[in-house]
């Protein structure tokens, strides 16, 4: 079975028709790979086409300011590819003239560029022979040549990569990189991909040894830690509130937030009233969700409690809730925000 011919020819008549695809700019290339590491096209695709929309050249992504790039990301979690894209924007418009680097081995230096990126913008935009090695490829190749070394290992690396670029069709890498991804995504699915349908299973390790649900291995990281936040929702008759800007580094560095208090274990009322200490400005504090919304990042759990506290005056200087929805928020906030009634409370 001739693998690299059956998987364009698969690609010929299944490919999806995406905007990134009718283009060899490497702008928008590269603001689709950004916006597509660790999440899925349905749900990447509206914030592209919003990127697009309000930045429509490098130049004016970087003239924008940080704020307003991270407001614009909200909900797409991994901040700091925000905050890389936004770098990126500003040396590739300053430093280089709005000329992105034609070749694999440039595209390396931008910041939040790696492997797998350098790659897809060499091959789509420039034609170069490079192998792209993302989530699906590392599927379709483990399951197809029944491949057991761990995708996340420095040898797996090496392994898959070395194989891609054995396969890759050197007249044409952008079609093989883009047949290879969508083959991944569309037909060899992580979970229960229907075989019988697969043009590929016939020559399949992983179908003929009924292997392909263990198939690609991956070393299991770290169990996550479990922290407990409790996050000072203040709220004055005035209509007036607090949010605090995260400093330092961090996922949601930059990001506003209510006050946090942080604890050990989760805190029932009486414990938190302790640790909060309140004096007599503050009227009331409820608390809002009783059962700990946990809100799952790839290396910690947060377990989250909001606390309404009324006051007739703010330990610090607040916004106007009227404004709350003009500040970039971690996704966690953004849904307590959008739930809670503020001017039940005013």
């Amino acid at each position: 079975m001739h693998f690299t011919k059956t998987l364009t020819n698969w690609y010929s008549i299944n490919k999806r028709d995406l905007p990134w695809r009718n283009t060899k700019n490497p702008y928008y290339i590269w603001l689709s790979e950004i916006i597509l590491q660790q999440t899925q096209i349905k749900q990447g695709l509206p914030y592209y086409e919003a990127f697009v929309s309000q930045y429509p050249t490098v130049f004016n992504l970087a003239n924008a300011h940080e704020e307003a790039v991270l407001k614009l990301w909200q909900g797409l979690g991994y901040y700091s590819r925000a905050r890389n894209l936004h770098a990126t924007a500003k040396y590739v418009a300053y430093e280089l003239h709005g000329n992105f680097p034609n070749t694999y081995k440039d595209l390396l230096k931008l910041k939040g560029v790696g492997d797998y990126t350098a790659s897809a913008i060499a091959s789509f935009c420039f034609n170069e022979v490079a192998a792209v090695v993302d989530g699906n490829v590392y599927r379709v190749l483990a399951r197809f040549y029944g491949i057991h070394t761990p995708i996340n290992s420095t040898q797996g690396n090496k392994v898959f990569k070395a194989l891609a670029m054995d396969l890759i069709d050197a007249k044409n890498p952008a079609n093989f990189n883009q047949a290879i991804m969508e083959f991944g995504a569309i037909q060899c699915k992580p979970s229960s991909p229907d075989c019988s349908v697969c043009p590929l299973k016939e020559g399949c390790v992983a179908f003929r040894k009924n292997e392909v649900n263990v198939l690609p291995v991956k070393i299991k990281n770290n169990k996550p830690k479990n922290k407990f936040f409790n996050f000072l929702v203040y709220v004055t008759d005035g209509g007036y509130t607090i949010l605090e800007k995260r400093k330092g580094k961090g996922i949601w560095q930059n990001l506003y937030q209510f006050p946090l208090l942080e604890s050990k274990h989760s805190l029932d009322e009486a414990d938190f009233l302790q640790q909060l200490n309140p004096d007599d400005s503050v009227v009331k504090v409820t608390l809002y969700n009783p059962v700990d919304i946990i809100h799952k990042l790839s290396h910690q759990h947060l377990h989250t409690k909001f606390w309404i506290i009324q006051t007739t005056n703010l330990p610090k200087i607040g916004i106007p809730i009227s404004e709350i929805e003009n500040y970039a928020v971690p996704i966690l906030i953004k849904n307590f925000i959008d739930a809670f009634n503020f001017q039940s409370e005013i």
